[in-house]
């Protein structure tokens, strides 16, 4: 028997940052997904197989002794077998379409994805215990995560966070995700803008209100059909992250690149690298090569309704 789950990557396409400092953000799941395959052995270990390599650890390894990487699979399937004494091994196959380490929430999916995945072996569970496990196993390697990237990959769509609440109208967006090839690291990024914080209390406290404001019409805007005053407070949104100083060069040129042809362009994500976000009319989709250098990948995105999915063979 194989227990076979899948969940969307995601996108934050408005508030980062700022939504850890106590206001909202608006992220969705975009039809990129990971797919992982368990199925039970009798080899008394836990294998974990994927593009990153493979581990193969006793059946009563700890995640504390695994790579970071491997971390929530082998803390998932520590926390099923402790529950399923039969249990003599376990083999994890992870297949992704989702780019790594570029802010889409690969780890996230991940997580998503392997919770339903690896319980779905026993049970069938809710999507909310599916968030509730996927969560603490992203903490293994990122300990301080908020959870609102397993939650929009967990339900999928568009959603207010942290009230978790779920946008209906997504009036087709058409976004164009584009890739810096510049690694970022979170964990940096979060501190240069704590930095920042110290240092302007005041300037950093009217961004946060200011944030707020925006993303309120934003979300009358949704309601009212506007995509031109989406792509407006997106491009309002980056003039924001760059005061805070998570933007570069190279950020900067992309973003000026595709003008042009953007109702709306901003970095998605942690910034300093990973990728931007544009709103792009369908009609103008072709004219994208042609304004990116051809060492930045670029691809099309829809909003993913589906949220993570999960079935047995």
């Amino acid at each position: 028997m194989k227990s076979i789950a899948s969940a969307p990557g995601k996108i934050i396409l408005f508030g980062e940052h700022f939504v850890v400092h106590g206001t909202k953000a608006i992220l969705a799941a975009i039809n990129k997904r990971v797919t992982v395959t368990s199925t039970f052995t009798d080899n008394n270990t836990i294998k974990v197989n994927s593009e990153l390599g493979t581990l193969e650890v006793p059946i009563s390894s700890s995640y504390e002794e695994a790579k970071s990487e491997f971390r929530p699979f082998v803390y998932l399937a520590n926390k099923m077998i402790a529950s399923n004494q039969n249990v003599n091994g376990l083999e994890i196959t992870i297949d992704s379409d989702i780019p790594v380490g570029v802010g889409l929430g690969s780890s996230s999916a991940c997580c998503v994805a392997a919770a339903g995945s690896i319980f779905g072996l026993i049970k069938e569970w809710s999507s909310e215990e599916i968030l509730k496990i996927s969560i603490e196993s992203e903490k293994t390697i990122f300990p301080d995560t908020s959870g609102a990237d397993c939650t929009v990959c967990t339900y999928g769509g568009m959603i207010e966070y942290p009230s978790i609440e779920k946008i209906g109208n997504t009036f087709g967006l058409n976004l164009l995700i584009a890739n810096s090839m510049i690694p970022h690291n979170t964990k940096n990024s979060v501190e240069k803008v704590n930095k920042f914080k110290e240092n302007n209390e005041e300037r950093f406290s009217q961004l946060c209100d200011l944030e707020t404001k925006l993303i309120d019409e934003v979300i009358t805007a949704m309601k009212n059909n506007d995509t031109t005053t989406f792509g407006l407070k997106m491009s309002e949104n980056q003039k924001y992250l760059e005061e805070i100083q998570v933007s570069n060069d190279t950020l900067r040129d992309m973003i000026s690149y595709l003008k042009e042809i953007s109702l709306g362009t901003k970095i998605t994500g942690a910034g300093d690298g990973g990728c931007i976000i544009a709103l792009v009319k369908d009609e103008n989709m072709d004219k994208v090569p042609a304004l990116l250098p051809n060492d930045e990948e670029c691809f099309s995105a829809k909003i993913d309704t589906k949220g993570v999915v999960w079935s047995k063979i």
